[in-house]
């Protein structure tokens, strides 16, 4: 490989295919990402970009014209292409909570239909312990239909990014893991991440099944402390302390740290409620019972329906006719992801009881639209405009331009001045002051 460009192929262009093949463009590699989803390749192929993620349209916007990033339907093309292929599909959570791993065969099946030439294949799409081993099957399965002997390899290598820095994460990335059984493809990975690795050395090598734990351990982990310090805050509430105040104390602790500390209106995302479920799955089918995973995902479930109960028991039960201003619908800012968003769990539930929802988001409104088919929500064009006449505010994302809004014009425009806080973001004592009363997550009312 050398000097020259490595020559890549990403199918799917999804969150993480789309930053991946983006970021490995602009470090000078030859890209072509693939889709089956014609609309979404001839989009890209016209500089639209899919999804909102800060910095990635203007990569996107260079890779092309300098002719590092291309975009195809022709998984052939690719595979003619390409001495690396990422497979980045989703993999959805199936009905018992299983990962489906359908679009992940059915590029393998693609690759080992049309492969020629010695190929390193790397599942980067977040998937089962076991399934780079599934994924070699179908390849030397369809390879011997052929009666084609190709080198090829099947590696691990987790994605950890977070939707709304993933371009950062992915070119400055706190550590890169790699599951490979050869030196071969241990070295080519290697040689590939190297230009991300400047400063210092981040890669982590091990086997292909440690490398695939690795990432749903890592949002298991994540999750729990989330499940966790929601669980203190319902403590909390009852015996009269203040979360806020014990988050700082227990943060401290550099055994724990602040991160992943922050009470709130439970968590959603593409990732830990799938993850979470997949381990589950996983840890049963090998006949072991995941008592604190099990009891992460029973919390954080009933976390989403905290700031309906606050806001119904409020008003005293009776929602009919009341008007709920919603301040933040994507599952957390940054992003217009809204896949098991809390307030779509929030906006269900106050619609069941007979109230109007007006809500606001800076990104999120043309997903939330998908999501919320037979709702009658409505939407306002700006944060101000989303209170008019409204009973009631309730902050569900914490984007940063809901951190210091300008409380008196909220107080004009609300019917009441009652604001129900899913993310803790305001001085209680200062909207005290100002007459409003505030209700916040882990801290009596």
């Amino acid at each position: 490989m050398g000097e020259e460009a490595v020559r890549i192929a990403v199918v799917g262009t999804g969150y993480v295919g789309l930053v991946s093949g983006a970021c490995l463009a602009k470090m000078g590699n030859d890209i072509i990402c693939v889709d089956v989803d014609e609309a979404k390749i001839n989009a890209l192929n016209n500089g639209v970009i899919p999804i909102y993620e800060p910095g990635l349209s203007e990569i996107v916007a260079e890779c092309r014209v300098n002719g590092a990033l291309k975009f195809s339907v022709d998984i052939k093309e690719a595979l003619a292409h390409a001495s690396v292929l990422f497979i980045a599909v989703g993999t959805p959570m199936g009905a018992d909570g299983q990962a489906d791993l359908r679009y992940v065969l059915e590029v393998a099946k693609s690759i080992g239909q049309n492969l020629t030439s010695p190929l390193i294949v790397v599942d980067k799409s977040t998937v089962p312990v076991g399934t780079a081993e599934k994924v070699t099957e179908v390849i030397a399965g369809e390879l011997k239909k052929r009666n084609m002997d190709v080198k090829f390899e099947v590696v691990s290598n987790p994605e950890f990014l977070k939707e709304g820095a993933a371009v950062e994460d992915f070119l400055k990335p706190d550590r890169v893991v790699v599951g490979a059984s050869s030196e071969w493809g241990q070295s080519v990975m290697r040689e590939l991440y190297a230009p991300f690795m400047k400063n210092h050395d981040r890669f982590i090598a091990m086997d292909v099944k440690s490398a695939e734990m690795t990432k749903y351990a890592a949002n298991a982990m994540l999750a729990t402390k989330i499940s966790f310090i929601n669980e203190i805050a319902g403590i909390c509430e009852r015996v009269g302390a203040d979360v806020n105040l014990v988050r700082k104390g227990i943060g401290s602790d550099s055994r724990i740290g602040y991160s992943f500390i922050y009470p709130g209106c439970g968590y959603g995302g593409s990732c830990f409620p799938k993850d979470v479920e997949a381990l589950i799955y996983t840890a049963r089918q090998n006949g072991f019972e995941p008592k604190v995973l099990s009891a992460v995902e029973a919390r954080n479930a009933a976390q989403k329906t905290v700031l309906f109960e606050k806001i119904s028991a409020f008003f005293g039960g009776n929602l009919s006719g009341k008007t709920v201003a919603i301040w933040g619908l994507a599952f957390k800012p940054n992003t217009d992801d809204m896949r098991e968003a809390s307030s779509l769990v929030l906006i269900k539930a106050l619609e069941n009881a007979g109230a109007n929802v007006v809500a606001y988001d800076p990104k999120a409104v043309n997903e939330a639209k998908k999501y919320l088919p037979n709702s009658n929500l409505k939407f306002a064009p700006n944060k101000y405009d989303a209170l008019n006449g409204a009973d009631a505010l309730a902050l569900v994302t914490e984007w940063s331009e809901f951190r210091s809004p300008d409380f008196m014009e909220m107080k004009q425009r609300l019917k009441n001045a009652v604001i129900f806080d899913g993310r803790n973001q305001y001085d209680a004592k200062n909207l005290s002051n100002l007459g409003f009363k505030y209700f916040q997550i882990g801290v009596k009312a």
